[in-house]
Order: C-alpha cells, then structure tokens, then sequence
C-alpha cells in the first residue's frame, strides 16, 4: 500500500506549524520562522528551494553537518534489527556507545546514565550529586543556561529562568568572571576569591555541587581567564564538593577539544552532553559520572528513570556520530578552521565601528556590537533587541545565512566540517551586514 501526498509550500509549513505548534520562548504572534525542507553538509534549504549557510549548525547541535549517510544508515540499520528495548533490559549498541565515552570523556568517567537530551542531563546530574553527597544545595553561575525544565531552568542564571520561579529550592549564585561590554572581565584571583567566600556564606557541608558550563554558550561564548576552571576544580576538593560540567552545547568538538573542559585538562566528578552527542540526529543526552559515584549506586539506589533512557536508535546515533568525528579529523578541523575564524573576526573589528568584540574557541564564536566606542553603551540593552539588531538580523536571512541574533551580538557556529572557502562566504555576508549597525555608531 502507498499513498501520495502533494508536497506543502513553505508558506504553508509555516501556517500549519504556527497554527497548530507552539514555538520556544517566544509570543506566538511574533514568530516569523523558516520553513526548512532539506538539508546537506553545512546547508539547509527551504521548499523553494532557497539555501542558507547554516552558521550555527541549528542549535549548536548539528556538529558533524546535515545529511551524513554513516549516521543515517546506522539509524536504519539498527530500526531494522531492535528499534526499541526497554532500559531495564541490556542492549548490544548501549553497551558499546557507553564503553566509547568511556574512552573520549576526560579521566576515570567511565559510567553513564543516557536521556533524552541536555535539560534531563542536567536535571539527573543534580539529582546524582545529591544522593551521592547526602548534601542538597547546588552553586550556579548567571550567565549559564542548563535547559528548560524546572530544575534545569533554576540552574539557569538568564532572563529565561524569571517566568519558572521560584523554581526549585537548593540552588544558588557563584560569581561571574565576565560582567557585560562595558564593564569587562574580572581576574581569576578576583572571582576565586569571591566563589570561596559566597561558599563559605552559603556553608560548604551543605554544598553539593558546582555545575558551570566550562565555556559559556548562549550567554556570550565566554572563555574563562587562565587558571579559572583549575582554581574552581582546588576550590571543590578544599570543601568536599562535586564540579558538575555541563557541556551539552560545548562538547564534542565545538572548542577544538572532545570536552570544552579538556583545554584546562580538569576532570569533573560529573559531566552532561547531548546535541554533538548525537549531531542531533535523534535525541539523545547522557551524564558522565567518576567511578567512585557510580560505585556508590552499586549498594544505593539510583532513583531515576527515563521510558526512552538509552534508546537503541539514539545509541546508533551517537555511536556512528562518534566514528564520524574520527574519521574525518572534525576536532582537529575545528580547531584549524577556529584558528581562520579568529583571523576574520579580527579583521571585522578593525574594519566595523559597531564590533565591540569578538570571542572564539574552535568553532565556537560571537560578535559583541556596539554603538559607542568611547562607553562601549551596548548595540540592544540587555535581554532586548534594538532596530538595528533587528535589521541586521533580517539583512543574515535575505543573504541566505543562518544564525543567532541575540541582544547586543550574533553567533559564528558552524559545523565542525566547514571548509575555508565556506568559512569566508559566510564572513564576505557578515562583513555587509555590518555596514547596517556601523550607521547607528557614535
């Protein structure tokens, strides 16, 4: 038996997901989307057949690039003998994807609870953490975004987290290294300092973890000063507390490094991924955990669980994607092509009044736009947008590149597998592009 059915216009995708769908993190009626129907290699395109680059591999998931026929037949292969098994029985590819984190994740990591992506990670990480240590409060940053369920969107530090509170109870703030634009960075020693004393406040034996993204994503691509991970990994062991690594968005390649948090060469106690994890392909996030904490549920339960824990088709996923890294030298390309990227960027912000300035790590980027060079006064004030944000915005989807356009900045998030010549294509449109914001510079 077939059926047919005629192909839907773009116009048409977008009514029918905007009547019938609801859209993240935004009023509905302000949604504008764009209606995707194929994609291949670092290019998507509409059902007219319009290409974008895709600048920030969707949500900084899309590592390995679109369409990779090793993924896509490692999905079918695996549909075809075992599509689903419940996860309290014992699967052939769960074994081995765990037994290969095993092998890429930093130190002893070597055990591992899958979910269905980064928030759950998140939220199972906490949970670890606190029936491991007896204790209950966990230390957060600001500027760090841990997902949108409850106790990851309380972990959150950003405007996202306002509409969820109060949240959970338990968690608090650690200070921040980075304080905006205009008011720049803080030393290690300074934030150091601070961290110790706002644990000591909030009373170290009732601290469970720390968790950090070691490279912040959505909040800015903020690198951390020398010697910062390091002195937060000394701070934890001084008082007995779990160093979480959220590396759902920086994992996997993005920095130049498997984890974000191996340029510091620290290990955590814990670490989440999901997005590179999988390149997206199907959804799939998992929490790393040091031998010692998953020994203690040898004895103790683990009191958590997931209907789609360690599914069959999302463990053939990250297994092929995993081989994909590999085999095609991604990581080393990221950090080859983020070495380009970080020679473009600085070209943008000698020629562009508006570039504030530019951050990178690998593949791994972000423009900071201003309109003042003398009070660095911020292109679109914090948590809004501004017309010449906007219009920069629009100018990237006429151009046909994608990405985020986000306050006061844009994102520079390719797939690990761009090329130099892609890599320029995107920046002679960015490079135009500035020319809008350049106008509104005093």
């Amino acid at each position: 038996m077939s059926t047919t059915t005629e192909s839907l216009t773009g116009e048409q995708i977008v009514e029918l997901c905007r009547r019938h769908t609801l859209f993240e993190w935004s009023a509905q009626a302000a949604v504008d989307p764009i209606p995707v129907d194929r994609s291949k290699g670092i290019y998507f395109w509409t059902p007219e057949g319009k290409r974008f680059i895709d600048f920030n591999s969707q949500l900084m998931c899309v590592n390995i690039g679109h369409g990779d026929e090793r993924v896509i037949n490692a999905i079918k292969d695996q549909a075809d003998k075992l599509a689903y098994a419940n996860p309290f029985m014992a699967t052939e590819v769960r074994g081995r994807l765990s037994a290969k984190l095993a092998e890429i994740t930093p130190g002893d990591i070597d055990a591992f609870f899958f979910t269905n992506g980064g928030a759950e990670a998140n939220e199972n990480a906490i949970r670890i953490a606190r029936l491991y240590s007896g204790r209950h409060k966990i230390g957060a940053r600001y500027r760090g975004y841990h997902g949108g369920t409850a106790g990851a969107l309380t972990l959150t530090g950003d405007p996202r987290r306002w509409a969820a509170e109060p949240g959970i109870p338990g968690v608090f703030r650690i200070p921040e290294y980075y304080h905006g634009i205009q008011r720049g960075w803080d030393t290690t020693e300074e934030v150091l300092a601070r961290t110790e004393e706002v644990i000591e406040l909030e009373g170290a034996k009732t601290i469970a973890a720390l968790i950090i993204e070691p490279v912040t994503g959505t909040n800015g691509i903020l690198i951390p000063p020398d010697g910062y991970i390091q002195g937060l990994r000394d701070l934890c062991d001084k008082y007995g507390i779990l160093l979480i690594a959220d590396e759902v968005m920086a994992g996997f390649g993005r920095t130049g490094e498997w984890f974000s948090i191996d340029n510091w060469k620290v290990v955590p106690d814990l670490i989440t991924m999901a997005k590179g994890l999988t390149s997206a392909y199907v959804a799939l996030g998992a929490v790393g955990m040091r031998r010692q904490i998953a020994d203690h549920f040898q004895n103790n339960v683990f009191f958590g669980g997931l209907t789609y824990n360690s599914h069959p088709l999302a463990c053939a996923a990250g297994l092929a994607t995993i081989a994909v890294y590999e085999e095609d030298n991604l990581i080393e390309n990221s950090r080859r092509m983020g070495a380009v990227m970080r020679g473009l960027m600085e070209d943008l912000e000698k020629k562009h009044p508006s570039v504030g300035a530019t951050r990178n790590i690998g593949l791994f980027g972000i423009f900071e736009l201003i309109r003042n060079r003398e009070t660095r006064e911020p292109m679109a004030p914090f948590n809004s947008a501004s017309p010449e944000m906007q219009a920069l915005g629009k100018f990237f989807r006429q151009e046909g590149l994608y990405t985020f356009v986000r306050w006061n900045t844009f994102f520079t998030n390719p797939p690990l597998c761009i090329t130099e010549d892609e890599l320029r294509e995107a920046f002679a449109i960015i490079d135009k592009g500035l020319e809008i914001t350049d106008q509104a510079v005093k």
